[in-house]
């Protein structure tokens, strides 16, 4: 069977984003915030931020990096970039990577017992899973200040989302293949892919007995059609398979999304759809006054291939910046070039936040 780079590529970015539980047990920790209240009001006993570290904090608490998780990712989700020698340099920096609510490692629908586990775990927004962090930086790790919060796709949004809510405690911000608010067009996206795995009767409302296969495999399908563009799947890419083969090909697509928890994914993707700055205390929803009041130096790059993150987005994004840089990645992997699918866009991410960093 004919198998290109770019297949490949997908396979393995939807595959290290889904792999949760696997970073290694003994490195992972766990925060404990008694009392939390979700914005939405409601209560939870105790919240639980997964994390790791990479690195040793220096003296003067002064070179701390925050690598927030993208969608679905457990901590694995910025390996790509991180690394002797590259921007994301343990020797130099104190990398903190942290998990978002709902990814099967920090709280969430299928760790979380009742009455708050499964479909009942609460609303999360951004912004929760941002103070909870910030609970984590400044109580658990004593850290008052950060050089930089660096996101990718979701962790790009809580990058953001850092530089509006503590603006006087991050220096600077990369928003890799993310946004400031879910814009319409990205909304009906997340709302097919979710109706997708509603849609098989296995889901239960949430309250399944077994997993939901078919609405899980509709819901990869969906994923992966979307992480990258149409010209990274050559014309003739299937030309050259049996029917049989194709089938093959297509259930590997699949493969990763069996091992996910339906409420998990389905609870990251209304936190998605729901995001935007601008709904932070003071803005009223208005995006373009959170941006305008964002201190920190923000550096934006879009994917022009991305079809979840339009490079159209970050432009508007970026007039209304004090102090951005707008450095669009050449790739044709879509939004999975910004996870690390693409070499090349690995060494142009790398270069831009070492200027970023220095």
């Amino acid at each position: 069977m004919k198998i290109t780079s770019a297949v490949v590529s997908v396979v393995l970015l939807v595959s290290a984003q889904n792999s949760f539980g696997q970073f290694p047990a003994e490195e992972v920790s766990r925060f404990a915030i008694k009392d939390f209240t979700f914005e939405s009001g409601q209560a939870f006993p105790t919240a639980v931020v997964a994390y790791a570290t990479r690195g040793r904090l220096n003296a003067a608490k002064s070179n701390a990096v925050l690598l927030p998780s993208p969608y679905a990712a457990d901590l694995h989700g910025y390996d790509a970039f991180i690394g002797p020698g590259r921007a994301l340099d343990p020797q130099r920096h104190f990398l903190i990577l942290t998990g978002m609510f709902a990814n099967g490692q920090s709280s969430s629908p299928s760790n979380t017992p009742a009455p708050h586990g499964g479909p009942d775990f609460p609303r999360v927004t951004i912004r929760d899973n941002v103070r909870a962090a910030h609970e984590l930086v400044t109580q658990q790790l004593g850290i008052t200040k950060m050089t930089a919060v660096v996101g990718y796709s979701m962790g790009a949004q809580q990058a953001y989302q850092w530089a509006v809510s503590y603006p006087d405690m991050v220096e600077s911000i990369a928003v890799i293949c993310g946004n400031a608010k879910q814009y319409p067009f990205g909304v009906i996206r997340l709302e097919g892919s979710i109706a997708a795995l509603k849609a098989d009767s296995a889901w239960n409302n949430g309250r399944y007995t077994q997993p939901p296969v078919k609405g899980l495999r509709a819901f990869a399908i969906h994923y992966a059609a979307w992480s990258q563009s149409p010209v990274s799947w050559p014309r003739d890419m299937l030309d050259s398979m049996s029917n049989q083969q194709v089938d093959q090909f297509l259930r590997s697509l699949e493969a990763p999304a069996l091992g996910m928890d339906a409420n998990n994914v389905l609870s990251q993707a209304e936190t998605w759809k729901r995001h935007n700055i601008g709904d932070s205390p003071g803005y009223n929803g208005d995006v373009e006054a959170a941006l305008r009041a964002i201190k920190a130096r923000v550096l934006l790059m879009p994917c022009r291939s991305d079809l979840y993150f339009p490079v159209a987005d970050a432009e508007y994004e970026a007039t209304f910046l004090q102090n951005g840089e707008l450095a669009v990645i050449e790739s044709s992997a879509g939004h999975a070039a910004g996870g690390g699918a693409d070499s090349q866009a690995i060494r142009f991410i790398d270069g831009k936040l070492k200027g970023m960093l220095q």
